[in-house]
């Protein structure tokens, strides 16, 4: 049974930084992170590939860094100058399809953390 297990969520004010862990139960070719805000659609935030290749959302880039630690199965999301637009639901995905932008696709995910960015 595939599990994502999210963590490292909380309340900051903007500018703050934070950093997301997702730990997952096996290895995965592809990672990525998805968040949820109130009233809006699910947005894309960062895929991570095998090979190392990241992606980010525009909004995101230069602010938001995708690792991961293979040996430990767990994927991470360091946010840094946080916003108060980046207030959501952040998710972890397993076998993501995204590229950037439009919809992020994915076929295994954890219940998710919540970022609260105070302006």
């Amino acid at each position: 049974q595939v599990q994502l297990e999210e963590s490292g969520g909380g309340s900051v004010q903007a500018g703050e930084s934070l950093r997301l862990s997702c730990s997952a139960s096996r290895y995965f070719d592809n990672m990525g992170w998805f968040r949820l805000a109130p009233g809006k659609e699910r947005e894309g935030v960062a895929t991570l590939n095998q090979a190392g290749k990241t992606i980010y959302a525009d909004s995101v880039k230069g602010r938001f860094t995708i690792s991961r630690d293979i040996a430990k199965n767990t994927m991470y999301l360091q946010m840094n100058s946080l916003k108060s637009e980046d207030t959501a639901m952040y998710y972890c995905a397993a076998d993501v399809w995204w590229f950037g932008s439009g919809d992020f696709r994915f076929d295994y995910r954890g219940q998710g953390t919540w970022v609260t960015v105070s302006s």
